[in-house]
């Protein structure tokens, strides 16, 4: 795996394994307050950027151009600014992490559907080898 596929394979490891330390800690503790931010990180970060990078790694030509860079900077933004932006709100403090991340997901969301719309694999992907 290399180019964007490795940077959003990266992302949804270091998410993971933040996610299930933070897991560990809520559970040792017994306070799952932030269990909403623990679930985004998990889902946005582990899921969704695995997800991502599986996709650029099986299409390349779909991981070429500007949009594929804009959907990893706007999917990193959106893990950065709504996993501390939950806590935030539910401690209310400050809304407005938690609405820039979550207005930032779902701009990595259009981008990665622009992306899946303009491209078309050559040939069969699970193509099978005669």
């Amino acid at each position: 795996m290399e180019g964007i596929a490795r940077w959003f394979m990266l992302a949804a490891v270091v998410s993971a394994l933040g996610g299930m330390v933070w897991g560990i800690q809520m559970s040792a503790s017994q306070d799952h307050l932030l269990s909403p931010a623990h679930g985004h990180l998990n889902l946005l970060g582990w899921v969704s950027c695995a997800i991502y990078a599986f996709y650029y790694h099986l299409l390349p030509a779909a991981a070429g151009g500007v949009l594929p860079r804009l959907h990893l900077a706007a999917a990193l933004l959106a893990l950065g600014l709504l996993v501390p932006g939950i806590p935030l709100a539910i401690q209310e403090r400050t809304d407005v992490l938690a609405q820039t991340g979550s207005l930032m997901a779902l701009l990595s969301m259009l981008i990665f559907a622009a992306v899946v719309l303009r491209s078309r694999p050559e040939k069969p992907v699970f193509a099978r080898q005669r």
